[in-house]
């Protein structure tokens, strides 16, 4: 395949909907071979995509880039192998284009079918994240979308090495490789740029953080799915079994503490025994995270900080952690509804009457019950990959798996129909 000269965002916006249109409906026969060959292509290929990801690294490390921001940026031989695993997982969904959602005949004898379709040519800016360049190719390919991919700068050795093999195999293969278009202009005014590209792109997702979500939104004249911020709580029910509630608050703050579902906010039912509270919390602290806790946590825990109303805000992406006390599940719904950011939210209880209380009244994308906030992901769903975890809720919400990236038209069929 012939190196791609640099070119503009307009002229690269612009190839992507060119090729989409030349390539056309696109058979799940070859979107399958292309992801099982992109698979394989990743497999074969793990120290090419580690050593460009080390440049990335060092160069991280050198700008002063936190530890746990390198560890989002990092790409080592599991990672690689994680990534390889959800585009097969992919490859093996169902094709969700050219279903049928549903089909009926009016009284004048029209057929009318609703038919499920791309979205035509995505755009997302995301950040750091290297996994999320094949993820969101891999579902825009299977989708029959094309994308635009505006990563960071911070990432750009590592994206471009996983977009040239991407773009190898679909040229082998006789699929149209500009459908896959990485900016290489990363700059801030790049972001405003694309997401005013409203000749050429049908969508765009914004997947990072809260500040350059809310350029996106604020700023973009092309439709926009919003992926919010991840302020997601767990809430320690007084019924709760308390050995698992200790284990799904740990692993949910201290798994990835980077990513948007962990963990930022810890609430605790008031008749929990203190010398619990105290365990959960001296557990956390040893794994290195700082406690932010309300006045009554603070007079329980000593090694604790007093929390402001804007900690009980702040998605932290960090090893730390706003905690409260709460006296019932309707004051935890409270808190949740007024702090959250309706992205995750867990309940650990064993009991049904609190379990159905939370889940009717908790307004959030995932709503989980007795499991840690780590498993609102694509892959976790059974999506293969996400393209985002979406918070809105108009057309999609929560994780963004094949189906939300497609629309729908009606196709409507008559027999010399006229209207009366």
């Amino acid at each position: 395949m012939e190196k791609i000269e640099i070119k503009s965002i307009q002229e690269q916006c612009k190839l992507a909907k060119e090729s989409h249109i030349k390539t056309g409906k696109l058979s799940t026969d070859i979107k399958n071979l292309a992801l099982r060959k992109i698979a394989v292509s990743i497999r074969e290929n793990i120290n090419f995509v580690i050593e460009a990801n080390k440049k990335d690294i060092n160069s991280a490390i050198k700008s002063g880039l936190s530890g746990h921001l390198v560890d989002r940026l990092t790409l080592d031989e599991q990672r690689l192998l994680n990534i390889a695993n959800s585009v097969e997982t992919i490859a093996s969904l169902e094709d969700p284009t050219g279903e049928i959602i549903s089909d009926w005949t009016v009284e004048n004898g029209l057929r009318i079918s609703k038919v499920r379709v791309p979205l035509g040519v995505i755009g997302i800016v995301y950040e750091a994240r290297p996994n999320v360049t094949i993820d969101a190719a891999a579902l825009a390919l299977k989708t029959g979308n094309a994308i635009v991919l505006r990563g960071s700068s911070s990432a750009m050795e590592s994206n471009l090495a996983l977009v040239r093999l991407f773009k190898e195999v679909l040229f082998d293969i006789g699929i149209h490789p500009e459908i896959v278009q990485l900016l290489m202009d990363t700059s801030h005014e790049s972001v405003i740029d694309l997401i005013r590209m409203d000749d050429y792109l049908d969508v765009v997702i914004p997947r990072g953080s809260s500040t350059l979500i809310e350029t996106v939104v604020k700023n973009a004249t092309v439709p926009t799915i919003e992926t919010g911020i991840g302020n997601c709580h767990v809430f320690i029910d007084k019924y709760a079994n308390l050995e698992n509630a200790k284990k799904i608050i740990i692993n949910s703050k201290t798994h990835r503490p980077t990513v948007c579902n962990s963990a930022e906010s810890l609430l605790l039912h008031s008749e929990l025994d203190a010398a619990y509270i105290s365990s959960v919390l001296s557990s956390l602290t040893s794994l290195g995270v700082t406690i932010k806790g309300c006045k009554r946590i603070n007079e329980l825990y000593k090694n604790s900080h007093l929390a402001s109303e804007l900690d009980y805000y702040t998605e932290f992406l960090d090893l730390r952690l706003s905690v409260k006390m709460v006296d019932s599940v309707e004051q935890a719904i409270e808190h949740i509804s007024k702090f959250g950011s309706h992205h995750t939210e867990s309940i650990v209880s064993e009991n049904s009457n609190s379990i159905q209380m939370f889940i009717d009244n908790i307004d959030a994308a995932a709503v989980l019950v007795n499991a840690s906030t780590r498993f609102t992901d694509g892959g976790e769903f059974g999506f293969g990959a996400e393209m985002g975890i979406s918070t809105q809720k108009m057309h999609p919400r929560g994780p963004m798996g094949l189906s939300e990236l497609t629309t729908y038209k009606y196709i409507v069929r008559g027999n010399g129909h006229i209207r009366k």
